[in-house]
């Protein structure tokens, strides 16, 4: 698999927000936008192929320290690539400030967790896009146990596969499959124009009302 950074696919999604993706996946039909998770690090964004993870989370003490694999996380992530992992939404941390310093210095694109995330002040040190549902001190040491690493797993209540494209920004995460990016990138690059244009007629004097009207999806 290309690196994330070198891979032409994701080209389109550069410059488009994440709320322009969510009308373009309306259109096909895909419910593509993860609920409940939250930017960790202000005025970070993430694009990039999916490596995905699934976790099964347990009390402290059911598992042992050597099941919780950060590092083969990281091992199995491409530059570019972002990691999104399924904990059940489970407020217990599998990621922390040392592992964001070994994804910044690999090149990640970013991460994604449906469930907890630990040492904020080192994420903010180190800008690498996470988005979770929760933050916590507690430690996921004896409590979580990797599961499965690029299998089919459910984040924010959305499908996601390896490969999978993933794009989170201020407003959400949103997942696009690989066999409809093409046609997503495509329709979401045309309702971003239309936005354009509608900000330029406001700028002249044309009410919102109108502008609604002359374009129905921004």
């Amino acid at each position: 698999m290309p690196t994330s950074k070198s891979d032409a696919g994701l080209d389109a999604f550069r410059a488009l927000a994440t709320p322009t993706i969510a009308n373009a996946l309306d259109d096909i039909g895909f419910e593509g936008v993860m609920a409940g998770l939250r930017q960790i690090v202000p005025a970070t964004r993430a694009v990039g192929r999916a490596v995905t993870v699934r976790h099964v989370v347990g009390a402290r003490g059911d598992y042992q320290s050597a099941d919780f694999k950060v590092g083969h996380m990281i091992d199995a992530a491409a530059p570019g690539t972002v990691i999104v992992v399924d904990m059940g939404g489970h407020a217990v941390s599998t990621w922390g400030g040392l592992a964001t310093l070994a994804a910044t210095v690999k090149g990640l694109g970013g991460l994604v967790v449906d469930g907890g995330v630990r040492d904020q002040e080192e994420m903010l040190q180190h800008r690498l896009p996470v988005f979770a549902r929760h933050m916590t001190p507690l430690t996921g040491r004896t409590r979580l146990q990797l599961a499965e690493l690029g299998g089919t797993i459910r984040c924010g209540g959305v499908r996601v596969r390896a490969n999978d494209i993933v794009v989170a920004d201020g407003s959400g995460v949103v997942v696009i499959p690989a066999e409809h990016a093409a046609d997503v990138a495509a329709k979401a690059t045309a309702y971003a124009r239309d936005d354009a244009a509608a900000e330029a007629l406001l700028r002249t004097g044309l009410s919102f009302r109108q502008a609604m009207a002359k374009f129905t999806r921004i």
